[in-house]
């Protein structure tokens, strides 16, 4: 590229008119501005949007903990998302899920706290209370581990003055999970009861609690018999596992991890049964109560027929009358003993409860890997297990078990060569246009070649135009300054063509014209050599 010198654009700008100055002066500041800001707005970083819909408190939070992580982070003035530069999107949400932010929006008590107006009718009031209950629900549901965010609608009908006309309310719950993690049973049961004591008269039974997906969490046979039979499908199953944990435990030491595979099955008995048994025990009794009676009665015989004698009164000077007397010698004495004893024998009242989930029967099956070995060759073999090695492996799961044979457990172990795992393949490396870097040196690289282009395209031909103006304009004057004096010995057109040679027609007119402007003197010197030499 030829060296443009200054000198000569000066010139040529002085030769342009007033107006095409001004203009080539804007054009210039334009070109300059585009370039600086092509430039400022590739070395900005690409922000990607972390989190929206955030309340202030919120915002305030997560501002805090991204200038102590020293993350570069904007917040958008219109929408009051937090913006974040792109390739440390996931570092920031790592770092934000360590802080535990965001804790999850929702309005609760917050509503009751806004002035209401004057006004305000029943039906409003009652409106806003309900949606702050579900707000605070929601929130308390959205600080679980699993639960992202939380939605809750109640249905609480208008309670009405007769008792037959009530209706129970419900509730339903739809739970918003991170992603990979799942809900088990007892945990959306734990919500159900939290939702359930929460609300005046609302039972367990009519809260609903679904995910994302639309799967249910609760159902109403959990409290039935089907729900027992889960529970005890659940219990089954933990101590299957707990067993084959065992087996593997005291086996792969032996053999090598992952050379053995266990399962077992357990008979469990849910039988609920309750006794209640007496027993006495005649061998030891003892007294508990005795009583004993006797009696004595002394009275007269016969005392004659009853007639005049008895009927006399005492003689004088005793006091017994004549018929007692005659029968003093017929007095008869008589006595009764009665004795009672009551015994307390040994008496046992026992009251059993058999337990529930008692184990009836284990059976165990094990298969073990032979045992891989290299032959003189370097070639990989399998060798089989001994008999003496497969019963001591044998003795040992039975140990592990707590075998019985008056149960009925059995326990089958075999040695078979285990196939080969297939080697996984490798995985697809990302695309180079999914890297966050290449779109920030895309982006680098756009601006660099603009700024090429504005250089070499607009400012380099213009400047190139004003330096030949500027150098056409200067060797006629100083031409005419030294032949000032004798006009007619000014030098011929033709002479003067050879410099302007390399320049369009237009600049050639436009230089001729900035001449005639200037030295008015010497293009009517000229136009008089043009026209004696025609004659």
């Amino acid at each position: 590229m030829a060296l443009v010198k200054a000198a000569d654009v000066g010139a040529g700008i002085n030769n342009l008119p007033l107006v095409k100055q001004l203009g080539l002066m804007v054009g210039f500041a334009a070109s300059i501005a585009l370039a600086v800001a092509i430039v400022i707005w590739a070395q900005e970083p690409s922000y990607r949007m972390l989190y929206g819909n955030l309340s202030d408190q919120e915002v305030l939070e997560i501002s805090t903990a991204l200038n102590q992580a020293g993350i570069k982070f904007q917040v958008n003035d219109t929408t009051g998302a937090i913006m974040v530069d792109a390739p440390q999107i996931h570092d920031a949400r790592m770092k934000l899920a360590n802080a535990g932010l965001p804790k999850g929006s929702g309005t609760g008590y917050e509503l009751l706290d806004k002035e209401q107006g004057f006004g305000t009718s029943q039906f409003v009031e009652t409106t806003r209370y309900q949606r702050a209950v579900e707000g605070e629900l929601a929130k308390t549901i959205s600080s679980l581990t699993n639960v992202q965010s939380t939605r809750i609608h109640l249905a609480i009908p208008k309670q009405s003055a007769f008792v037959r006309d009530r209706k129970k309310p419900t509730a339903s719950v739809m739970l918003n999970l991170y992603q990979g993690r799942v809900m088990t049973p007892e945990q959306a049961s734990s919500i159900a009861h939290l939702v359930a004591s929460s609300i005046p008269n609302l039972e367990v039974e009519d809260v609903t609690v679904v995910d994302q997906n639309g799967r249910l969490l609760t159902k109403a046979e959990e409290a039935d018999e089907m729900g027992r039979s889960s529970t005890q499908f659940e219990y089954r199953k933990k101590l299957e596992e707990y067993y084959i944990r065992r087996i593997q435990e005291i086996i792969e030491p032996i053999t090598g991890v992952g050379k053995v595979k266990a399962q077992v099955a357990v008979d469990l008995d849910f039988t609920i049964s309750e006794q209640t048994q007496e027993s006495f025990n005649p061998d030891l009794p003892s007294i508990r109560s005795e009583q004993t009676i006797e009696e004595e009665i002394l009275g007269a015989g016969s005392n004659g027929v009853p007639g005049t004698l008895s009927n006399q009164p005492a003689q004088a000077g005793t006091t017994v009358p004549p018929s007692a007397a005659a029968g003093s010698a017929n007095q008869a004495k008589n006595s009764a003993r009665r004795s009672v004893i009551n015994y307390e024998l040994d008496k046992t009242i026992s009251h059993t409860r058999h337990q529930i989930g008692t184990l009836k029967r284990l059976s165990a099956a094990i298969v073990v890997d032979e045992r891989v070995t290299k032959n003189e060759a370097g070639e990989i073999t399998s060798k089989p297990l001994t008999d003496e090695e497969m019963g001591k492996i044998t003795a040992l799961v039975k140990e592990a078990i707590g075998f019985d044979v008056g149960r009925g457990d059995s326990v089958n172990v075999i040695n078979v060569p285990f196939l080969p795992v297939p080697e996984m393949e490798p995985a697809a490396e990302p695309s180079i246009l999914s890297q966050p870097w290449i779109w920030g040196a895309g982006k680098l690289l756009l601006g660099i070649i603009a700024v090429i282009l504005i250089i070499f395209v607009v400012l380099k031909p213009v400047l190139k135009m004003l330096a030949a103006n500027g150098g056409e304009t200067d060797a006629p004057a100083i031409e005419g300054d030294e032949k000032s004096g004798d006009s007619k010995t000014a030098a011929p057109v033709e002479d003067t063509m050879p410099m302007l040679s390399g320049v369009t027609y237009a600049q050639q007119l436009e230089m001729v014209k900035a001449v005639a402007k200037q030295e008015p003197h010497r293009v009517a010197n000229i136009v008089k050599d043009w026209v004696e030499s025609d004659g």
